[in-house]
């Protein structure tokens, strides 16, 4: 059976400063275009049966410099909607809301852990019989793919808070003794 390939990413401007980035469509960095080639080297032995991209260009060019064919975009793998915290900063909300926690309480005026875990239960859906033909590479966002993680290993949207995630990097999700598990995180 094949893994699920996660790959965050590169480096965009406001991902270097922290900043909250869903819909707004950025570009790589110098930086994050780097970062994106050096994934090229740390997947070129595997064999993918479908690689699968949130269709913002951050995630495509991505891919695009991981010389990696994306076969598919889905809105499904497109990052949190952070709504009105849409641009700013954790520390800049935290002055006006202190106890706020993304994977616990949602966005307002975007998504609701809830919804978010709906969307990725659905790519997981697709992916899991792909796996049959081996693995799947799945090209999105910091957030969004610690869901994925969650998800996975079968907990609640909320546990992907636990799962720090950085640009440009491969998490392996696999399985242990028929069950889903998580091979390697934030490489």
């Amino acid at each position: 059976m094949g893994e699920i390939v996660l790959i965050r990413h590169g480096q965009t401007e406001w991902s270097a400063t922290g900043r909250h980035t869903s819909y707004t469509d950025l570009d790589l960095t110098e930086e994050g275009e780097r970062q994106a080639q050096a994934v090229a080297a740390r997947v070129k032995d595997r064999s993918f049966a479908a690689v699968i991209s949130s269709p913002r260009r951050r995630a495509l060019r991505t891919a695009e410099l991981a010389e990696l064919t994306v076969t598919e975009t889905t809105e499904d793998l497109a990052e949190w909607n952070y709504g009105k915290y849409e641009g700013i900063t954790t520390p800049e909300i935290h002055e006006t809301d202190p106890g706020w926690w993304l994977f616990r309480d949602g966005a307002p005026g975007g998504e609701s852990p809830a919804q978010i875990a709906e969307r990725i239960d659905r790519v997981l859906a697709r992916v899991r019989p792909l796996l049959d033909g081996g693995d799947v590479a799945l090209i999105g966002h910091g957030h969004a793919l610690r869901v994925v993680g969650a998800r996975w290993i079968e907990l609640p949207a909320e546990g992907g808070g636990r799962l720090k995630l950085g640009t440009a990097t491969l998490s392996i999700l696999g399985h242990d003794h028929g069950r889903p598990a998580i091979d390697c995180w934030n490489a």
